[in-house]
C-alpha cells in the first residue's frame, strides 16, 4: 500500500502527478496534480491506491473526498496536441499544466513513471510505479482517471457507436466495430496505428459528426484547472 514515505524526503510541499490516458485511440490524455493535506483524513489514508486496483464507486467516493481537503490542479493535452507532438510529449504538457493549475506551487513534484516533463515549474522526481508507492501519487492517478473517465463518457453519449463510456476511448471490439460502422470522429487520436490505417483504407480523411449531427464545435480541454469544479468544467467541454 502506498504511503506518505516518499514526500517526507523532500522539503516544502509535494506534490504527486499522474495520468490517465495514454493508450486509448480516442480522446484527450489527462494528468493531476495533488497535494495533499498535513493531516490526511483516515478514508483517504486507508483507501488510496493505485487508481487500476479500486472499483469505480470507490474511485468516485476518494475523489469527493479529495476535491474537499486537498489541492488538485488537473491538465489535459488535446487529441490535435498528441498527434502533433506524439503521445509522451502531450502526457509532459498535460502534467505541466496539472502543476501549474495548483493553488500552491509545489518545490518538489514525485511523477510516477520513469521519465519527468523537461519543463516542469519545480523538481521532479520519477518514481516507477509510483501510484502503488505514494499516497499523493495514488491520489493524483484517482484525479485523472476519474475526471477522463467522466470526459469519455459525456462523449459517449454524443458518438453512441464507440461505446467510450464503457471503455474510456481504449481499442476494445465495439470501438473497432464502430469505427467500422461510423467511421473516424475528431476525438480520434490519427497518429496512432489503428486510426491511421483505417484512414488511410477509407482514402480520405473526413471526420463524421456526433450522431446528432450538431458538433457544438467546442475544443477539448487543453489547459490547466484548479479545485473541485474543475473536472466538471473539463467534462463540460467535451462534446
Amino acid at each position: 500500500m502506498p504511503d506518505l514515505a516518499l514526500e517526507r524526503r523532500y522539503p516544502g510541499p509535494v506534490a504527486g502527478v499522474d495520468e490517465a490516458g495514454r493508450g486509448p485511440w480516442a480522446g484527450p490524455v489527462l494528468a493531476a496534480a495533488v497535494i495533499l493535506p498535513p493531516e490526511l483524513p483516515r478514508f483517504l489514508a486507508d483507501g488510496l491506491d493505485d487508481s487500476k486496483k479500486l472499483p469505480p464507486r470507490r474511485r468516485e467516493r476518494l475523489f469527493d473526498s479529495l476535491a474537499g481537503c486537498a489541492d488538485v490542479g488537473i491538465g489535459a493535452a488535446s487529441v490535435s496536441e498528441i498527434d502533433r507532438h506524439n503521445i509522451l510529449a502531450a502526457t509532459h504538457l498535460a502534467m505541466c499544466r496539472a502543476v501549474a493549475a495548483l493553488a500552491r506551487a509545489p518545490s518538489t513534484a514525485l511523477v510516477d513513471g520513469n521519465s519527468t516533463p523537461p519543463d516542469l515549474a519545480c523538481g521532479g522526481v520519477a518514481v516507477v510505479r509510483g501510484d502503488s508507492l505514494s499516497l499523493s501519487i495514488a491520489a493524483a492517478s484517482i484525479v485523472a482517471k476519474v475526471t477522463r473517465d467522466r470526459i469519455m463518457a459525456r462523449l459517449g453519449r454524443r458518438y453512441p457507436a464507440f461505446g467510450w463510456e464503457r471503455n474510456a476511448g481504449y481499442g476494445t471490439r465495439q470501438h473497432s466495430d464502430g469505427l467500422a460502422q461510423a467511421g473516424v470522429t475528431r476525438h480520434h487520436r490519427r497518429s496512432f496505428a489503428p486510426i491511421a490505417r483505417m484512414l488511410q483504407a477509407s482514402g480520405n480523411g473526413a471526420v463524421r459528426p456526433p450522431a446528432s449531427g450538431a458538433d457544438g464545435g467546442r475544443p477539448e480541454p487543453g489547459r490547466g484547472q484548479h479545485g473541485p469544479a474543475a473536472a466538471r468544467a473539463m467534462t463540460e467541454h467535451a462534446g
